[in-house]
């Protein structure tokens, strides 16, 4: 995990998502660097390092004042078979608590100098071998709006002066949780493969460039809207399957068809979280200086297996 020097950068901050596997790393980051933490939390909270956050209700403004940077990266899981009543919490929970969030902020006495607010590079939807950047328009599917939504919500602090973010997140690679966690398994018995075709570009990124990513979103002024949460090399499906299985001295002889994908998960949430292309890549992270820990897709695999 990278380390930041103690005393510098933002002092107070409060983080929706903090068990999350992306929440957990920043919260122990900013501990590190002396930041005093307060957490968003669902259902009551439990101590005075935390608030309550319902997506269905209004958030007082005074619960939310005299913060220097707020983090919201809450929302009901993506994964799972998408009925009507799970697509309804995916959109409410990130949407709607976005919304409630943004407008307690932007109604604030002491108003965050950033805020940032998780999106998805699912913005961009299915595109093939489309470079895209953050000045790419957004594609079609479920996901890609839910995130424009999502985005829309965020705008409420922007309008109100506050430097607001949306984090276009791709595939976080950590041992700790996510796809990677559970993709370990199986390639170490030597059962991995690549998704479908194998020819769709994944947008990934270590999870220690996550962390240094957002410190440096926080730490640099001239970023604002949508950035790119990727590394600037992404992988298409069977190139990323083969090393992983390189990494973990295995083959990687057991391709997954689509078809058996759609029946796990359903059509819907098969194409668009497994056999969806997204080729993103961080034009504004690399204009603005970010150096990537993690750039090679190999480098980063073998540091975390």
């Amino acid at each position: 995990m990278i380390e930041y020097e103690r005393n510098s950068g933002t002092k107070r901050v409060l983080i929706s998502g903090a068990s999350g596997l992306i929440g957990s790393a920043m919260v122990r980051s900013l501990e590190r660097a002396d930041a005093a933490v307060v957490r968003l939390v669902r259902g009551t909270p439990r101590n005075a390092e935390e608030i309550g956050l319902d997506s269905r209700e209004d958030l007082a403004r005074a619960t939310v004042s005299g913060f220097d940077a707020v983090i919201h990266l809450a929302g009901e899981s993506i994964v799972g078979r998408w009925s009507e009543a799970k697509k309804k919490k995916i959109r409410e929970s990130r949407v709607q608590g976005t919304a409630n969030l943004a407008g307690a902020l932007a109604a604030a006495e002491i108003k965050p100098k950033v805020f940032v607010c998780a999106s998805a590079v699912g913005f961009y939807g299915d595109r093939g071998d489309e470079v895209l950047t953050e000045r790419s328009d957004s594609g079609k599917g479920f996901l890609a709006e839910v995130a424009r939504d999502w985005e829309a919500a965020a705008l409420i602090a922007s309008d109100a002066g506050i430097r607001t973010v949306n984090l276009r997140t791709g595939l976080v690679l950590s041992a700790n949780g996510g796809a990677l966690a559970k993709m370990l398994p199986p390639f170490r018995l030597g059962l991995g493969g690549r998704l479908g075709s194998g020819q769709q570009w994944w947008s990934w990124i270590h999870i220690d460039d996550v962390v240094g990513t957002i410190h440096h979103i926080m730490e640099t002024a001239e970023l604002l809207g949508p950035v790119n949460l990727v590394g600037p090399n992404p992988a298409r499906n069977a190139e990323f399957t083969k090393q992983l299985a390189s990494v973990l001295h295995r083959p990687a002889l057991s391709p997954v068809p689509g078809l058996i994908l759609e029946m796990v998960f359903g059509r819907m949430p098969a194409h668009e979280l497994f056999l969806s292309s997204v080729r993103a890549v961080p034009e504004k992270l690399v204009n603005s200086g970010y150096n990537f820990r993690f750039p090679d897709l190999r480098v980063a695999l073998e540091n975390l297996v």
